[in-house]
């Protein structure tokens, strides 16, 4: 399971207020902590600053590189901030994301292909989110034979489904789940990604649906997921279904985390 880290996005005050003051210590620890814990790619978004999103994009990019070697995830709608951060960061590093959308395409997938990233790619076309299985899958597929006929490695492609909240669509989870088992189905050697915080939008316990719906997304083949590796309890659950499902050489990782002290009591 990849794991990208999302706790360095300026919508979390603490990183908002970091970044306003420069203050690159705190930005390295966050991201520091994300990595010791799990995370193999961290995701950086500046977006909630508008007009100063890329530059304050390049200062976050700057100072985790200077001091952490871990690829970032960059994370913007702003082709023009998403250069200017992969400039500084090279090849290998993912970029979220493409979509089918008209507009976005054609101004992403040069980025993709000039910096060799991984590409989370979002079932969206038209500007708004399919609730029914068979429009969000179409989208999903037309857009990966579209990346793959352009040039973009499958192992590079990661598909996500769009989650929306189960409060509101309560056939969002199904169709998530349905969505990714099909996928995998048809073209093994791309992934299956998602962020678990959309589901349990406005409903109490949120934590524990998304630790739920996470169980079974990997049962159905995801194998990325956009989280905050801190939380001790959905890693714990992260590496139990791993075990569960087969995942886990002779129980090495599961072993490893309770020695560790990660599993919980």
């Amino acid at each position: 399971m990849l794991i990208v880290g999302e706790r360095i996005n300026t919508s979390r005050r603490p990183i908002a207020e970091a970044t306003e003051k420069r203050d690159a210590a705190f930005i390295c620890q966050e991201a520091r902590a994300q990595l010791e814990v799990g995370a193999s790619f961290l995701d950086v978004n500046a977006g909630t600053f508008g007009e100063k999103e890329t530059e304050n994009l390049i200062w976050l990019v700057k100072s985790i590189r200077s001091k952490v070697d871990s690829p970032l995830c960059i994370d913007s709608s702003d082709p023009e901030a998403i250069h200017a951060a992969l400039e500084i960061c090279g090849k290998g590093m993912m970029l979220n994301s493409i979509s089918a959308e008209k507009e976005k395409y054609p101004a992403i997938l040069p980025l993709i292909k000039e910096f060799g990233c991984k590409v989370v790619a979002l079932c969206l076309a038209g500007g708004e989110i399919p609730t029914e299985l068979s429009s969000k899958l179409k989208i999903g597929l037309d857009l990966v034979e579209a990346l793959l006929s352009d040039g973009v490695k499958a192992e590079n492609i990661y598909v996500d489904p769009l989650i929306m909240a189960i409060g509101v669509d309560q056939q969002t989870g199904r169709v998530a789940l349905a969505m990714i088992k099909e996928l995998k189905t048809k073209y093994p050697d791309i992934h299956t990604i998602s962020g678990l915080s959309n589901i349990s939008f406005g409903l109490p316990v949120r934590k524990l649906l998304n630790r739920t719906f996470l169980t079974m997304a990997m049962a159905a083949g995801l194998d990325a997921v956009i989280m905050d590796p801190l939380d001790k309890e959905m890693m714990a659950t992260l590496t139990a279904a791993n075990t569960l499902l087969g995942l886990d050489y002779c129980c090495g990782e599961y072993i490893t985390a309770f020695r560790n002290n990660r599993l919980g009591r």
